[in-house]
C-alpha cells in the first residue's frame, strides 16, 4: 500500500510535460507480409545458405499495446486507437479494425457511443483496450486519456461477437480531477492515485474476476469485479495498490496464472514507450491475484516507486526491482555471416499480454516493439515463454514459429553462441552480443567464462562471471540467417536475463 499522507499538487507540472507523459498510446495500426521491418544501409554480399526445411513465414501487423483473447480457433489482439487483429497460428496476422472512425466495425459510432468518455478525457482517441468473454458475451474495457495529464476515463462496452459492434454500458472509473474528490473520496493526488488506463481483466483460478489497471501517476491498482456483469463490486474506490507511484514510469500491467507453478505473474513495462524511452518488460509473482507481488530477491512491488525528492520520472529508484525479461537488443549480423541487414533486434519492446494454451501447455508473450534504426515504426511480436526450475518465466530469444523438432541433445547444445545480457537498466542502450562457447566438458569459454549443466525437460543452469542463471533450451527460427538454431533463455536471482543464440 502507499504510505503517502500529504497530497502534492502536480497539475502545472503535468501541463508543462505535454506529450512526454504519453503512456500506452501508440501509432496507427497496419498490416504487411514481410518477415521483419526493412533494415537500413546497403546489404553486404554473403553466401546465402539453401532454404531450411520447415521454413516459417509471417504476416505482420501494427497493433500498439496488444491484449490477447482466444475465441474458438482464433487469437485476437486488441490495442490502442480501437485497433484489433486476429490469427490462427500466432504467425500470420490480419488486421480487423483500426482507428476511432465511422468505418471501425468494433464501435462504428464511438464518437457518440462513448461521448462522455471523450468529453472527460478531452481527447478523440482511445488507449489500450482489453476484451474478455463473460457468459457468452464479449466485454470491452475501453479507456481514454488526455495525454499530458492523467485525466482519464475507463468504461465497459458489450457485444455478442468478439469483432463487435460493442455497445456502451457505463463508465467505471475517472482520474485527473485536480482539486476535487476522487473515486475513493479523497482529493485527487496524481502521486498516489492512479491514471485509470491500461486495463487487464482476468479470472483467477477460483473463478473470481479482477480488473488490473494504471500507468505512471500513483501506480497500478486492482479491483474485484462482479463475475456476471463485469462491473466493480461496491465500496472499493480505486481498489488495492499493487505497484508504482510518484509518477514512476511503470505501466501496461497484465496478470497470467500458471497451473504449472501455481503462481500469478504480474507483467509490467518500465520506462517510456518511444524509441528512446528504454521500454522493457518485467515480471513479479504472487500466490494471490490481488498480491502482494514479489521479485526473486523478495522485494515487494508495493514498495517500488519513484523517490519524490528526485526529479520526475526517477528511473533509478525503480530499476533494481522486478525480473527484467527483455529490453533493447540486437543479435548483430557480422562480417560474412548469412543473411542481409544489421541483424535481428528490438527497441522498446513492451506493453505485453500473455497466454497459456491448456491443450499444448505452451506459454506465449505478445507485445509491441520498435526496431533498431527504424524510428517509431512498431509491430506486434509473439515469443514463446517457458517456466524455469525456480518457477519464473523466461522468454525465448527469437519470435515464435511452430516447430515439431523441439528436442535438443547435450551434443547439439554445445557450441558457440551470441549472448545478449539484458541487465536491469532502463535506458535506450541497444544491447549487442558477446561471444561465448559452451564446451562439451561443461565449461564456458569466450568473452566470459563459467560452467553449464543440462538437465531434464531442457532446463539449463549457467554460471557466468559469478552469476547463476536458470533457464530453458529451445530450437527456434532465426530470421537473419533464415535457419533453425539452438537457443537458451535464462534468469538470475538478481532478475537479469540472458539470451543465447547458437552461431
Amino acid at each position: 500500500m502507499t504510505t503517502f499522507t500529504t497530497a502534492i499538487k502536480r497539475a502545472p507540472l503535468w501541463l508543462a510535460l505535454n506529450l512526454v507523459l504519453l503512456s500506452a498510446c501508440g501509432g496507427s495500426a497496419g498490416t504487411d507480409t514481410v518477415s521483419a521491418p526493412p533494415t537500413s544501409g546497403a546489404p553486404t554480399p554473403v553466401v546465402t545458405p539453401p532454404p531450411a526445411a520447415n521454413t516459417p513465414t509471417f504476416s505482420n501487423v501494427a497493433v500498439h499495446d496488444p491484449s490477447v483473447i482466444k475465441v474458438g480457433a482464433e487469437f485476437y489482439v486488441f490495442g490502442s486507437h480501437l485497433a484489433a487483429a486476429k490469427s490462427t497460428d500466432l504467425q500470420h496476422w490480419t488486421l480487423v479494425a483500426d482507428g476511432v472512425n465511422a468505418n471501425n466495425k468494433l464501435m462504428p459510432n464511438a464518437a457518440t457511443e462513448i461521448k462522455e468518455t471523450f468529453d472527460w478525457a478531452q481527447t478523440s482517441t482511445l488507449w489500450a483496450a482489453d476484451v474478455i468473454e463473460i457468459g457468452g458475451k464479449f466485454y470491452m474495457y475501453y479507456n481514454a486519456c488526455k495525454g499530458d495529464s492523467p485525466r482519464s476515463a475507463l468504461g465497459i462496452a458489450v457485444a455478442d461477437s468478439v469483432e463487435g459492434p460493442y455497445k456502451n454500458q457505463q463508465l467505471l472509473l475517472k482520474s485527473g480531477m485536480w482539486g476535487e474528490p476522487s473515486e475513493d473520496g479523497s482529493i485527487y493526488d496524481a502521486t498516489i492515485h492512479p491514471n485509470v488506463v491500461d486495463p487487464d481483466v482476468f479470472f483467477d483460478k477460483n473463478g473470481r474476476l479482477w480488473l488490473l489497471y494504471g500507468s505512471y501517476s500513483g501506480g497500478l491498482f486492482i479491483l474485484e469485479l462482479d463475475k456476471t456483469t463485469g462491473i466493480p463490486l461496491p465500496d472499493q474506490g480505486y481498489g488495492k495498490h499493487l505497484m508504482g507511484g510518484n509518477h514512476s514510469r511503470i505501466e501496461g500491467g497484465y496478470v497470467l496464472y500458471s497451473p504449472d507453478s501455481d503462481y500469478y505473474y504480474l507483467f509490467v513495462s518500465f520506462g517510456g514507450l518511444d524509441a528512446n524511452g528504454g521500454y522493457n518488460i518485467r515480471v513479479a509473482r504472487s500466490s494471490n491475484p490481488e498480491g502482494p507481488y514479489f521479485d526473486a530477491a523478495g522485494n515487494s512491488m508495493a514498495d517500488v516507486k519513484s523517490n519524490p525528492a528526485l526529479p520526475l520520472f526517477d528511473d533509478a529508484s525503480i530499476a533494481p526491482y522486478a525480473e527484467k525479461l527483455m529490453g533493447n537488443f540486437l543479435f548483430e549480423r557480422q562480417g560474412t555471416e548469412a543473411g542481409t541487414g544489421i541483424g535481428t533486434g528490438y527497441v522498446s519492446p513492451g506493453h505485453n499480454s500473455a497466454y497459456y494454451d491448456e491443450s499444448s501447455g505452451q506459454y506465449f508473450l505478445l507485445f509491441h516493439t520498435r526496431f533498431p534504426q527504424q524510428g517509431e515504426q512498431h509491430q506486434l511480436r509473439v515469443h514463446q515463454m517457458f517456466i524455469n526450475k525456480n518457477g519464473w518465466p523466461v522468454v525465448a530469444p527469437h519470435r515464435y514459429a511452430a516447430n515439431d523438432d523441439k528436442t535438443v541433445t547435450a551434443e547439439q547444445l554445445a557450441g558457440r553462441y551470441k549472448l545478449i545480457e539484458h541487465g536491469k537498466d532502463i535506458s535506450a542502450e541497444l544491447k549487442k552480443p558477446i561471444s561465448i562457447q559452451l564446451l562439451a566438458d561443461g565449461s564456458i569459454s569466450g568473452d566470459k567464462t563459467g560452467r553449464w549443466t543440462y538437465g531434464t525437460e531442457q532446463q539449463i543452469r549457467i554460471s557466468l562471471a559469478g552469476d547463476d542463471y536458470e533457464g530453458v533450451v529451445s530450437r527456434q527460427w532465426h530470421e537473419t540467417p533464415a535457419q533453425w538454431v539452438v537457443t537458451f533463455s535464462a534468469l538470475s536471482a538478481q532478475g537479469k536475463s540472458i539470451w543465447g543464440s547458437k552461431n
